[in-house]
C-alpha cells in the first residue's frame, strides 16, 4: 500500500496465507466490480455501506440522461413503473422467497411500521409484542410507535446477558399465548449475533404468534430461506451488503399464505392505479404493501449490486465471508488484544454474521485515527464498539491483514494523543 508502512509483520506467515488465499478466492474476480479510486484504501465498513459497483455509474447515468432526459414520461410505461416489483424479484431468491413474494418498498423503518401494524391488527386479542436489546435501535422505535397506534400493545424487550449473544432461550420462555409478535434482527447490528431463524419462527408459531425479521445485516452476506423456515414476514435495506447506495429503499417480504392489510395505504398498492377511483381497493398481490411514488433514481440503482451478489451465489460468500470473519480474530487475537482491544462479537463463526466488533476502552478516538491515519474505514458504536465489515465480494484477505497491521502501527506511533475522545454526530 502505497505510502502507508505495513509493519514488521508484513513477511510473517499471516501475510503469506493471506496472499495465498486470496489466489485461490473463487470470488476474487467480482473486486474488479466495483469502484476503488484509491487502492490504498481499506473499506471495511460493508455492513453500513456497501462500495459502489461499477455498472451502477453507467446505469444512473442511463437513468438519468437517457430515461428521464430524452424519454420523459414515456419511461414510467417503459421501465419504470414495473421496477419495484422486478427488483423484488430478483432479490427474492437471494432471501429464500417466491418471487412475487418481494417487493421494492420505502425506507426499512417505513416497511417495519407498515408490517408491524399490519401484524399486530391480525392479531387483535393478544397484547404483547417481544424483541431483545439487541435489536438495531429504529426498530425499537417503530415498533413502540406501531403498538401504542393498534390499541396500546405492550413491547417486551428481553435483554442479552452479555450484549453479544442473542437471548434465544429467554425469548422462547417468554412466548406465551398473548404474545402477536416476535420481531427481532436477524444478524444483531452491533455484535453481529446470528439468531436461529427457524427455531425462534417455529416457537413463535407454536404460540399462536406471527414473526417479523429485519434482515438488514445479513441479507448478501448470509443464506436466508425465509420459506422453509416459515417466516410470516420480513423487511430489508439494500444499501449494505447488497451495494445498493446510501439511502436506497428497502424491500418487504410477505408470505403468501398470510393476509394481512397495508395500513398506509396509497395509489401505488391500489388494485388499478391509474383508475384513481376515491374509494381504496387494494392490490390481492404484495404490490398492496407500496404506498406513495417511488423514488426511480435510487431504485434503480440497487440492480447491479442484486446481480453480482445473485452470480456470486450465497454458499460462496458465505463460505468466504466465515473465513475472512475467522482470519481477522486470529490475527487480532495475536496483534490487537494486547493493545487493549477485545472481540466483542460471537466466537462461533456460525453465530456471526459478516462483521466482526471489536471492543476499546477508547473505541471513539481509535476509530477516528484508523480513518485519518491508517486509510481504514471501519465504523465506531457506542459505547465501546468498532466494527469492521467484511463484504466478500470485494474484500480480500490481504485487506484484513493490512488492516491489522495499520492498526498496531497506529499504536506505535502513538498517534491517539493528537485525537478529541468527544464523539461527532456522525459515527
Amino acid at each position: 500500500m502505497p505510502g502507508i508502512p505495513l509493519g514488521p509483520f508484513a513477511d510473517d506467515s499471516a501475510y503469506a496465507e493471506a496472499v495465498a488465499r486470496d489466489g485461490t478466492d473463487p470470488l476474487r474476480q467480482f473486486r474488479s466490480e466495483f469502484a476503488a479510486q484509491d487502492p490504498s484504501l481499506i473499506y471495511l465498513d460493508g455492513n453500513s455501506l456497501g462500495r459502489l459497483p461499477n455498472r451502477t455509474v453507467e446505469l444512473i447515468r442511463d437513468t438519468v440522461e437517457n430515461q428521464w432526459g430524452t424519454r420523459l414520461n414515456r419511461s414510467w410505461r417503459e421501465r419504470w413503473w414495473t421496477q419495484a416489483d422486478a427488483i423484488g424479484s430478483m432479490i427474492a431468491p437471494i432471501v429464500g422467497a417466491g418471487g412475487s413474494d418481494v417487493i421494492v418498498a420505502d425506507s426499512t423503518s417505513v416497511a417495519l411500521f407498515k408490517l408491524t401494524v399490519g401484524a399486530l391488527r391480525a392479531r387483535p386479542d393478544r397484547g404483547r409484542i417481544l424483541t431483545d436489546d439487541l435489536n438495531f435501535p429504529t426498530d425499537l422505535y417503530v415498533t413502540s410507535a406501531a403498538a401504542d397506534l393498534a390499541g396500546g400493545r405492550e413491547v417486551v424487550m428481553v435483554p442479552s446477558a452479555d450484549g453479544i449473544a442473542g437471548p434465544e432461550d429467554a425469548l422462547l420462555a417468554a412466548l406465551d399465548d398473548d404474545t402477536a409478535l416476535l420481531t427481532l434482527s436477524h444478524v444483531a447490528f452491533k455484535s453481529g449475533y446470528l439468531y436461529d431463524m427457524e427455531r425462534l419462527t417455529k416457537a413463535a408459531h407454536d404460540v399462536g404468534a406471527l414473526v417479523l425479521w429485519d434482515l438488514s445485516h445479513s441479507v448478501g452476506a448470509v443464506p436466508i430461506d425465509l420459506t422453509a423456515a416459515g417466516v410470516d414476514l420480513a423487511v430489508g435495506c439494500t444499501y449494505k451488503y447488497l451495494n445498493g447506495g446510501p439511502g436506497s429503499p428497502a424491500f418487504l417480504y410477505v408470505s403468501r399464505s398470510l393476509d394481512i392489510e397495508n395500513p398506509l395505504s396509497g395509489w401505488w398498492g391500489h388494485t388499478d392505479p391509474f383508475a384513481f377511483d376515491t374509494e381504496y381497493e387494494p392490490a390481492a398481490s404484495i404490490k398492496r404493501f407500496q404506498t406513495g411514488t417511488m423514488p426511480i433514481i435510487s431504485m434503480v440503482a440497487i440492480e447491479p449490486g442484486v446481480t453480482l451478489t445473485a452470480r456470486a451465489g450465497m454458499d460462496a460468500i458465505r463460505t468466504k465471508s466465515v473465513a475472512l470473519s475467522e482470519f481477522f480474530v486470529q490475527l487480532s487475537d495475536r496483534l490487537l488484544e494486547p493493545l487493549g482491544f477485545t472481540v466483542a462479537s460471537p466466537r462461533d463463526p456460525e453465530q456471526r454474521g459478516s462483521h466482526v466488533s471489536m471492543r476499546h476502552a477508547d473505541g471513539w478516538r481509535v476509530s477516528q485515527v484508523m480513518i485519518d491515519h491508517a486509510n481504514l474505514i471501519p465504523d465506531f458504536r457506542p459505547p465501546d464498539n468498532i466494527r469492521f465489515g467484511f463484504a466478500p465480494l470485494y474484500t480480500s484477505f490481504l485487506d484484513v491483514h493490512t488492516a491489522v497491521l495499520r492498526i498496531t502501527e497506529l499504536f506505535a506511533a502513538g498517534t491517539m494523543a493528537r485525537y478529541s475522545s468527544t464523539r461527532d454526530t456522525v459515527s
